[in-house]
């Protein structure tokens, strides 16, 4: 497959690319964890009157007079129009042009590369002593669920205004204004900006096909775009297996002695509860949300036809730091799985697995971490919210892969994350995180130019 790449002054050198099917793409293990919806076509985007009378908007109350307030109202406008190109997982092609071309129109190379991930980057000029390289890896897709785009008070609602749109524009502009002004980095640094496909799909494609991109030569260092909240960083999240059982059987009369396809499929999700109530009752001392492993019913179905009876259930399984890795795990659900009642005569069960991630978490001290913080502290005159998320992210998926400093930072609401109420507040969050960028991202690649002087106040 042959990218789609765009230089700066935006021409195309290969406007045709076929996407092919993603070898995961129908398992429905996956689309049944992220979204029942997932996979379907995206819904019509709305019309550029539509969404020029929201920029409109938002430049009105931005000051459009004011010289200063260019970047904002271009910042506004990238966030509009991306929240306005639906790019439910599996459909993100048309965000993905929009952004390349964005970014190659704001000083970037950039293009849609073998997966369908958009891509933009610089590098400063001169011959460094220590290259430096900085990976801002968001992601473009999003849950399914149409949210209309509109503007009220300054607050844009829309899906992906804040998981994560919000933040991949943030980390576009930021590169952007960078780009254009290169006096704070170091010589010769390249900064890499990635809104990554398929990362609500699980399979996180995107992120996986650049972690692989990068293996021989990992980046300085890396922030992935997620909501922490303008003024938070996040140090981790936790690991990740799903699991999927399906029960079949003869019916038999509901007076009979034994259990159905459906109680068998509760059964078999207590049993699997059961396992994280264990481990939970041996935490001593950190036995927060983060720490626990938690355990989910995310979905279950029944039917039958009058001859034979069935039902499935998703259990999906959130795995802390120092808990058991997925591959461990998944080993104790299969045997409990061989045990009766499961395997009782008559009972056919089909078990399979998806989602295999482990937890990952950076200490306070990291590089990237101190560096965010410092630069919230200036921007808000407070210290920043440190936090450990109990979801997954293409964090889980790149950090083992590097080695380098990581975190997550991006503007929003993390709570509003896939919700009908999906919105953003551009003056206290959107806006804000760029300037946290701007200030973090130089800093971090002086220090990583120089890593016998850390130049972090």
């Amino acid at each position: 497959m042959k990218a789609r790449k765009i230089t700066p002054g935006g021409q195309v050198s290969d406007p045709g690319r076929t996407v092919h099917p993603h070898p995961h793409s129908a398992l429905p293990i996956v689309r049944a964890l992220k979204s029942p919806t997932e996979g379907q076509p995206p819904a019509p985007a709305l019309s550029p009157e539509q969404i020029q009378r929201i920029i409109d908007a938002g430049h009105a109350a931005a000051g459009c007079d004011d010289p200063d307030a260019a970047p904002a109202q271009r910042a506004i406008e990238l966030l509009t129009r991306l929240v306005a190109t639906p790019s439910p997982s599996m459909h993100e092609s048309a965000a993905s042009n929009l952004l390349v071309s964005w970014l190659a129109e704001h000083g970037l190379e950039s293009r849609v590369d073998e997966v369908g991930n958009a891509v933009g980057t610089f590098c400063t000029p001169g011959e460094p002593e220590h290259p430096v390289h900085i990976l801002l890896l968001g992601h473009i897709d999003t849950v399914a669920g149409e949210i209309s785009p509109r503007l009220e008070h300054r607050t844009l609602f829309g899906r992906g205004t804040v998981d994560a749109k919000g933040p991949l524009a943030a980390f576009a502009c930021a590169a952007a204004r960078l780009a254009t002004d290169p006096s704070s980095l170091p010589a010769g640094c390249r900064i890499t900006v990635v809104g990554a496909v398929e990362e609500e799909a699980a399979t996180s494609r995107g992120a996986r096909h650049i972690a692989a991109q990068f293996a021989n030569c990992p980046p300085s260092a890396c922030i992935i775009g997620e909501p922490s909240g303008a003024d938070g960083v996040t140090l981790g999240y936790k690991g990740r297996l799903i699991a999927r059982a399906s029960f079949e059987k003869d019916c038999a009369h509901s007076a009979g002695p034994d259990s159905t396809a459906s109680e068998l499929a509760i059964e078999f999700f207590l049993a699997c509860r059961a396992i994280g109530d264990r481990h939970d009752s041996r935490l001593v001392g950190q036995n927060g949300p983060f720490h626990r492993l938690q355990i989910s019913l995310r979905s279950m179905g029944s039917s039958e036809d009058g001859l034979r009876q069935s039902a499935e259930c998703v259990v999906a399984f959130r795995l802390p730091p120092g808990g058991p890795p997925p591959g461990e795990l998944e080993a104790r659900v299969r045997t409990l799985a061989a045990d009766l009642p499961f395997n009782a005569p008559g009972v056919r069960l089909m078990l399979s697995f998806e989602g295999h991630e482990n937890a990952c978490q950076s200490p306070r001290s990291d590089a990237a971490a101190r560096h965010l913080a410092s630069a919230i502290r200036r921007v808000f005159n407070r210290a920043a919210r440190i936090k450990l998320k109990t979801g997954t992210s293409d964090m889980n998926v790149v950090a083992p892969a590097f080695g380098c400093p990581i975190v997550a930072y991006g503007p929003g609401d993390s709570s509003l994350d896939h919700t009908p109420h999906e919105c953003i507040d551009l003056d206290r969050e959107f806006l804000p995180a760029i300037d946290v960028l701007l200030r973090a991202i130089p800093s971090l690649a002086q220090e990583l130019a120089d890593p016998a002087g850390d130049t972090n106040s």
